[in-house]
Order: structure tokens, then C-alpha cells, then sequence
């Protein structure tokens, strides 16, 4: 697993890279939705991170042109993050490299299937250990 994982992430890097972006600030770009703007906060939980984390991911992604702070309409004191033209083309980009799916090319449908059933049996049916108390 550690294998798949590291050869995933260095496939992903890489195009994050070629992009001009870290893994973080990708992510970042894709969990931002480009038809709502949202604000760092919120970003920040989707994200799992602190808010001081995600300003600095949003300084880096405002620099390249992809998002915008703006005042927020219904709450002047707050600002949303928006993204821009160019950052909908990156983050079309962005989830496709995410969703790449060229590791798994040489497989055959019945492998792909019994991949899928042995991933689901060790990850306790989708539901790993912090949700079994929910």
C-alpha cells in the first residue's frame, strides 16, 4: 500500500508541479468551488488545517492568478476567496491529475474488481476506525 501510495503521490507531484503548484495549494485550488466563493475559514475546515495554514496556500494561489480575495456582499468584514479564469483552467487540470488513473492501466477489469474488494475490506468498509464512534 505504502508503494501505490508513494508512486501516486510522486505521479501527482510532479503534474502539480509542471503546474506551478504543491500538492497543498492543488488540493486547496480543488476543494474551492468556482461558482461560490468561500471563505478561508471555511477552506480551512474542508481542509482539515488551521487558518493560518490556508493563508499562506491562498497567498501562493492569489500570486499565481488563480483566486481573488473578495469583500463578501452579505458581510463586509469578511472576505471570500474566489477563483479567477485562469484558476478554473488549472483546477480542471488539477482533478484531472487527481483522478488519474494511468497506475492502474495494466489491470484487468476482474483485477480492478478484486483491488476494489480488498481495499474496501481493509479500510473496514470505507469506515476507518475515527467514524466507528460517530
Amino acid at each position: 500500500m505504502a508503494h501505490v501510495t508513494a508512486a501516486l503521490r510522486h505521479r501527482q507531484g510532479s503534474a502539480f508541479a509542471e503546474l506551478g503548484l504543491t500538492p497543498a495549494a492543488a488540493r486547496a485550488l480543488q476543494e474551492l468551488d468556482p461558482d461560490h466563493p468561500l471563505p478561508a475559514r471555511d477552506l480551512a475546515g474542508q481542509l482539515g488545517c488551521d487558518r493560518s495554514n490556508v493563508t499562506v496556500l491562498v497567498d501562493k494561489l492569489e500570486q499565481a492568478g488563480l483566486v481573488e480575495r473578495r469583500t463578501d456582499p452579505t458581510d463586509r468584514r469578511q472576505k471570500t476567496l474566489l477563483v479567477t479564469g485562469e484558476g478554473r483552467v488549472v483546477r480542471a487540470r488539477v482533478i484531472e491529475v487527481m483522478s488519474d488513473s494511468r497506475l492502474l492501466s495494466g489491470l484487468t477489469d476482474e483485477e480492478l474488481n478484486t483491488l476494489r474488494d480488498l481495499v474496501w475490506k481493509v479500510s473496514d468498509g470505507g469506515c476507518p476506525e475515527s467514524c466507528e464512534s460517530q
